[in-house]
């Protein structure tokens, strides 16, 4: 048995290794878990959470390192969560972005960590959310969430951040995967990075005209910004800062950060209920009652969804 609060009160005096803990304690869903989650509970809600998506290739690890070094120049403490494919033999993370982030490793100002999708869809780990918590409870400023590698329609990380940040890159077809759905809704800011090579301007271009075709906003309604970076070499990077802390300070101005937090905490009980749910529905096989309601539905006296609203009747004491 691990003793948490020890463990978090190492975690908030900035222990790496007491964070590393915590958050395998979330991926191996530990039966601690509830007195981890309880624990961390009043000292999270400080962090700012900033998302970066994009299709593979466009620079997402270059980019989050450059934003680590520009939010460090600040002073202040960064995590990262960096979210890798999943081995299909081992289910570890399987390419490790760490690497890419070497620069850091040594400062003890950041914090980075890969976790590994496990089949979870939608560019994110199933635990990632409470990784955050545990992230924000730590005590760090800024957390840098760094998705797969997604295309348009795997967009989940909008519904984890308080920013999300939209990577493209020249001659790489992302004009064309701006204009479908998914992907050009969820940005809050667009980054072109790479954009020392041809194509760059006519790729801001495009993205601007699409964000106009779609655009449905008000007087004060926030406009995502398009901002070019060459991030390998740092460029524009302070620019992408800017306008970060710009679409904070919109959120915090109109009390949206408090709605897309409280959206992303319903969303986490949610998603924790209809799992227990699942388990106990999975230990029935076999179980006398499914049995019934299967023979009752073959004989023709009860339809599949009747049977299903007795089934979870059952389960949740509900009639």
């Amino acid at each position: 048995m691990v003793d948490v609060p020890t463990l978090v009160e190492q975690a908030r005096a900035g222990g790496p290794r007491a964070v590393a803990r915590l958050i395998s304690l979330v991926e191996g869903a530990s039966p601690q878990l509830r007195e981890v989650m309880a624990a961390l509970a009043p000292l999270a809600g400080s962090a700012y959470v900033v998302g970066l998506t994009g299709s593979p290739g466009v620079g997402k690890s270059t980019s989050t390192s450059a934003l680590v070094s520009a939010y460090r120049k600040q002073g202040k403490r960064v995590a990262v969560l960096a979210v890798d494919p999943s081995s299909p033999f081992s289910g570890g993370a399987l390419l490790g972005d760490r690497v890419r982030m070497s620069d850091h490793a040594s400062d003890p100002g950041v914090y980075i960590r890969s976790m590994a999708t496990r089949g979870h869809l939608g560019g994110l780990a199933w635990a990632a959310p409470q990784a955050i918590r545990v992230l924000d409870a730590s005590g760090f400023d800024v957390i840098l969430v760094e998705t797969v590698g997604v295309g348009q329609s795997e967009v989940e990380i909008a519904s984890q951040a308080d920013t999300s940040v939209v990577l493209l890159a020249p001659g790489m077809g992302d004009g064309i995967q701006a204009a479908k759905a998914g992907i050009l809704e969820i940005g809050d800011v667009y980054v072109v990075n790479k954009a020392d090579r041809d194509g760059a301007d006519a790729t801001a271009r495009e993205l601007n005209h699409m964000l106009g075709l779609g655009e449905s906003r008000g007087p004060g309604d926030w406009r995502p910004p398009i901002v070019k970076t060459v991030a390998a070499r740092g460029e524009g990077v302070d620019e992408v800062v800017e306008a970060l802390e710009k679409h904070r300070a919109w959120m915090e101005e109109r009390g949206v950060l408090g709605e897309r937090r409280a959206a992303r905490a319903a969303r986490e009980v949610e998603t924790i209920a209809v799992t227990r749910l699942r388990e106990r529905i999975g230990t029935l096989h076999g179980d006398r009652r499914l049995d019934a309601l299967a023979e009752r539905i073959v004989a023709g006296r009860l339809d599949p969804y009747a049977a299903a609203d007795e089934l979870v009747a059952g389960l949740t004491g509900g009639s």
